[in-house]
């Protein structure tokens, strides 16, 4: 096992001036399930893969354990990756595959057959599975079979880059919370790439959240929803996403076409600076927001769409903000009845439930 540190490592692709990631400072304790997370492009598989030797890193360094690794070539990093696709010997039998790469370090054959068997119990897989061929098995028992070649290298560090995307929802939801547990058991140090922001939610110690190769925050699941630090984190973790608008901004709070949401004078006076002048981007989530009685204040949406999920409805629709019509959804109990599709139902954040933003940074308004 050992820590990780990104010190202020970039990566630029020849023929483009913008790095794909850029001055990336980062470090993963001992032991710890760090997730890095973000849309398409936004420098997380690179990250990765500078870790792991197969990206050069044209500025700063990477450390494994305080050994700079930034010139070690990646076999010579103890570290071991499950990919995408699995990546398995096709000719091999599943024993063979999580064999081979202890065969190429000449580990003596009790050994090899050692780990291999106690990967295989960590992984609930029988004897019969161990002598089937990858063209045999299931898309989770490949994914299981990837795992098992990387448990038996007993590296320093995992690196997983997004290895339940291959498989269906009810399998990744089981999937994810496998590789947690065994994470935990295992206590070796992993940096695991995802796009989907509630598998980084389920799974990580600590979430770093990217876009366009910049850091933008790392944090445990719980701060990152409590205090997103700007409105981009805001609006990409949580499910349904926060709604978020920029909207006028009065001495008062934020206006929601006349829903004003309060805001402290701090928060008014720094949302004025620095060009922000007299708009404000303001955000709440689904979940912190309820349907009210007409006389109780709330600002009239017209219901577009209403999603039932059981336990849960999901209602959508969009009100008349400063001369536009802005679209929000709203989380209800779905053990009662739903809107209409073209009623007008009137919502309003819980007191204190709202996120405020700079409208011109995005920058969190403490």
């Amino acid at each position: 096992m050992a820590s990780v540190t990104y010190a202020k490592a970039s990566r630029i692709y020849p023929g483009t001036t913008r790095p794909a990631v850029n001055q990336l400072d980062l470090q993963i304790a001992d032991g710890e399930f760090l997730v890095l997370v973000g849309p398409s492009g936004c420098g997380k598989s690179t990250s990765l893969r500078m870790l792991a030797g197969l990206e050069e890193i044209d500025q700063g360094a990477i450390y494994i354990d305080q050994t700079d690794v930034t010139n070690v070539p990646p076999k010579s990093r103890d570290i071991a990756m499950v990919f995408q696709n699995y990546a398995l010997y096709p000719h091999m039998t599943v024993r063979e595959n999580m064999a081979f790469a202890l065969k190429l370090r000449k580990t003596p054959k009790a050994e090899i057959e050692r780990r291999v068997r106690e990967a295989a119990r960590l992984l609930d897989m029988d004897e019969k599975l161990l002598d089937r061929k990858p063209k045999a098995l299931s898309g989770g028992q490949r994914q299981r079979v990837a795992m098992g070649r990387a448990i038996v290298r007993e590296p320093q560090v995992f690196l997983m880059d997004e290895p339940l995307s291959n498989l269906d929802a009810k399998l990744r939801v089981q999937t994810r919370a496998q590789i947690a547990a065994l994470q935990q058991r295992l206590g070796t140090t992993t940096v695991y790439v995802t796009h989907d922001q509630t598998e980084a939610m389920t799974m990580g110690d600590r979430v770093a959240v990217l876009l366009d190769g910049e850091l933008q925050q790392v944090d445990s699941p719980r701060e990152l929803y409590e205090r997103p630090i700007n409105a981009f984190v805001a609006g990409f973790i949580g499910s349904p996403a926060m709604n978020i608008r920029t909207v006028p901004l009065t001495d008062q709070g934020a206006d929601l076409g006349g829903l004003v949401l309060p805001l402290t004078r701090e928060q008014v006076a720094w949302a004025r600076a620095d060009g922000g002048g007299n708009r404000i981007t303001i955000g709440f989530r689904p979940e912190h927001t309820e349907i009210v009685a007409p006389t109780d204040g709330g600002m009239p949406i017209v219901v577009e769409l209403v999603e039932e999920l059981g336990s849960d409805a999901y209602v959508h629709g969009h009100a008349a903000i400063n001369g536009g019509h802005e679209t929000f959804v709203v989380r209800t109990d779905g053990r009662f009845a739903s809107p209409r599709i073209g009623e007008t139902v009137f919502l309003r954040p819980r007191p204190g439930s709202h996120h405020a933003f700079h409208a011109v940074t995005g920058a969190r308004l403490a």
